[in-house]
């Protein structure tokens, strides 16, 4: 974990979309992040330990999704799935964190990659087994910022790179979405292991692009015309954020998680607040 001083931090930009503004001072203590998003190996550990089922792996309560089908209410999760018919997100029948892709598809040679299909509950539970915590935004985005003050990005001002023979600084999708990533970073339209780009200012790595982290806040009221009640804020972006599509992958950047379960873009990391992490 690396450390995050106390002080006064400028968070939000000038809305480049409508949720993102304006900014806002805010004051905060100092805390401890997670250097890297939760891995598949660390959250195997906490299974093994807790024997804890995540919602993927459950089938969904019939009392939440009156009018649907029984047939229908079985452990599934969302799978981008591309330019198939029905793409390019599908609800997938045996997708989990286990199963990313779906039933035949396994963790095989992906243990460092971030786990996801993980659901906000799910999230929590592993933070609080851990001792910790998820960041607030204020946290997350203070994070993020590495300790830039008005950049665009975690790294600052330049683009994240990938294309023209420029370094690569996130897995994030390059091309037009979903149609073509051109894989410019090395990873063409999928996660890849954390760490595998330079960190921020303060040594943490992905706080662009490869996945979208949970946060422990609920949706702002501004934003929950197109969110789900029980929603909560996601940050940072994912490997499917493209400059022509969501633009997400900048510190200021939010969306909304979905309130009934994980995607196959979606992980996280804790915080802890109080003495030194072991």
């Amino acid at each position: 974990m690396r450390r995050v001083p106390a002080g006064d931090y400028l968070l939000g930009t000038p809305a480049r979309r409508d949720e993102e503004g304006p900014p806002r001072r805010v004051h905060l203590a100092g805390f401890w992040i997670g250097q890297t998003e939760v891995t598949n190996a660390q959250f195997a550990r906490f299974v093994a330990a807790t024997g804890y089922k995540t919602l993927a792996e459950r089938a969904p309560d019939p009392r939440d999704y009156p009018g649907v089908p029984p047939s229908r209410l079985v452990p599934s999760s969302l799978v981008f799935v591309g330019l198939v018919e029905g793409g390019p997100w599908r609800i997938v029948p045996g997708a989990d964190w286990r199963h990313p892709e779906g039933p035949r598809s396994s963790l095989a040679g992906r243990m460092q990659r971030p786990v996801v299909h993980i659901a906000h509950a799910d999230a929590l539970a592993y933070a609080r087994w851990a001792g910790g915590d998820l960041p607030s935004e204020d946290e997350w985005e203070a994070a993020a910022r590495g300790g830039l003050k008005g950049q665009n990005y975690s790294w600052g001002a330049a683009p994240p790179g990938g294309e023209s023979g420029l370094k690569p600084r996130a897995n994030v999708w390059q091309g037009a979405f979903p149609v073509e990533d051109k894989g410019g970073d090395g990873y063409r339209a999928r996660l890849a292991p954390v760490a595998c780009f330079p960190p921020n200012g303060y040594g943490l790595y992905d706080m662009a692009g490869n996945v979208w982290e949970w946060t422990r806040d609920a949706v702002p009221e501004a934003m929950r015309a197109g969110a789900d009640r029980g929603a909560h804020l996601i940050k940072g972006g994912s490997y499917l954020c493209a400059d022509n599509y969501c633009y997400r992958y900048r510190p200021a950047a939010r969306s909304a998680g979905p309130a009934d379960g994980g995607a196959s873009h979606i992980g996280f990391r804790i915080v802890k607040r109080s003495t030194r992490p072991t």
